[in-house]
């Protein structure tokens, strides 16, 4: 027996998996270009380790190649109860109803080339006594480049304009804010989106957030693949890879220390590989 899903909720994790699919058949692609022969090695897990997942679980995709020197794609569909600590934290639960559902797909990239920019991307479908969509896309480029920013960018402003004229400013606004690094004084990257709570009242609100949450994972696979064949064969110092790894420390300390995501999956029984997958290969504090 597995955990059961209503239709809203089967209909977004099935969108999750197929956008998981998607985007490790483009890395995988980039890799191949790269003379690679590299692919994404999944890894099934059931939340707390119930074989008969009863909670839900996963698959955690891991590339380690030529050219994303390792990129995490996972995705996940759990449910159960917080504790009831956690829960006074998390959107529609409390202690007279701590049961939660969540499903959902995480990325990280960390890249070989010092000039191609590491990316992040998340969008997820959570249920409380309230429903929600969340996520977002941010860029990491250690070297950054104005015009690969501009167009990462303009590529999610077009996603959100097809769903209200305010969404680009206050999410664009949402992932400045969300990831900045106080003890640093510094942001993690270049910025993207970011959004959470987008409340699903009805059929029609989860139809209308699911489709700007579709739109989103769209312009991601759209995106990044672009920056990436433009930038993965500049030639690189060994300067540039020194600056690459300080910068990754930074990405580390932000996702370690503040990150939100790491705390849920740590807090729920996630798979702590998966978890953690978003920490580079390689960083150094110097």
């Amino acid at each position: 027996m597995t955990l059961q899903l209503d239709p809203q909720q089967a209909a977004a994790r099935s969108w999750f998996e197929s956008l998981r699919d998607r985007i490790c058949a483009a890395f995988e692609a980039i890799e191949a270009e790269a003379g690679s022969d590299a692919r994404f090695q999944y890894m099934p897990w059931n939340r707390d380790g119930d074989p008969d997942a009863m909670g839900g679980g996963g698959v955690q995709g891991l590339m380690k190649g030529k050219v994303f020197e390792k990129v995490g794609v996972n995705v996940s569909t759990v449910g159960g109860a917080f504790s009831p600590e956690f829960a006074k934290t998390i959107h529609g639960a409390g202690e007279e109803n701590p049961g939660f559902f969540a499903t959902g797909i995480s990325l990280v990239a960390h890249m070989a080339n010092p000039h191609v920019p590491a990316v992040h991307m998340n969008t997820r479908f959570l249920n409380t006594t309230k429903r929600w969509f969340g996520g977002g896309a941010d860029l990491n480029p250690p070297i950054p480049y104005e015009e690969d920013t501009t167009a990462f960018h303009d590529r999610l402003k077009m996603a959100c304009d097809r769903h209200g004229g305010d969404y680009y400013e206050r999410f664009r606004k949402w992932a400045d804010d969300y990831f900045w690094i106080p003890h640093r004084q510094v942001h993690r990257g270049v910025g993207g989106i970011f959004y959470d709570h987008l409340d699903c009242e009805g059929e029609a609100g989860f139809e209308a957030n699911f489709a700007f949450t579709r739109d989103v994972g769209d312009a991601f696979l759209d995106i990044f693949p672009r920056i990436v064949r433009a930038r993965m064969n500049m030639a690189a110092s060994d300067e540039d890879r020194r600056h690459m790894l300080n910068f990754r420390g930074r990405y580390a300390e932000f996702n370690l220390v503040y990150d939100r995501g790491t705390l849920f999956g740590l807090k729920t029984g996630g798979n702590i590989d998966a978890i953690l997958m978003s920490l580079p290969p390689v960083a150094t504090w110097e």
